[in-house]
């Protein structure tokens, strides 16, 4: 079977974009997004709400626009896919993962 790696996020930034370079001049922005997601419970009829948090990077002139226009609380549509994302952390020497999300298209 054939892979498919596709997400897209409908959500608000968490903090403003923090535009950066690469050595190599590439622009390259990191996001907070919080998705909210609401239902009912069908026994208690009682609403409720559940947020996640998600990291998502952006690249090249996408990252520019996103520091220019984009800032905490602004609703934003995200496409992209997954990446995972691993370290050695340096206080505990640890293996780290993080699984986040690389832009490939945004609308504001």
């Amino acid at each position: 079977m054939a892979n498919f790696n596709k997400v897209v996020l409908v959500g608000n930034l968490t903090r403003d974009p923090d535009v950066r370079q690469t050595p190599g001049g590439m622009s390259v922005t990191d996001l907070g997004l919080a998705v909210n997601r609401t239902w009912t419970d069908r026994n208690t009829n009682q609403r409720n709400e559940e947020t996640t948090f998600v990291d998502v990077t952006c690249w090249g002139r996408t990252a520019e626009i996103a520091g220019e226009y984009l800032s905490k609380g602004r609703a934003v549509l995200i496409e992209g896919r997954l990446k995972l994302d691993e370290w050695n952390d340096r206080e505990s020497g640890q293996r780290r993962t993080k699984l986040k999300v690389v832009c490939e298209n945004m609308q504001m």
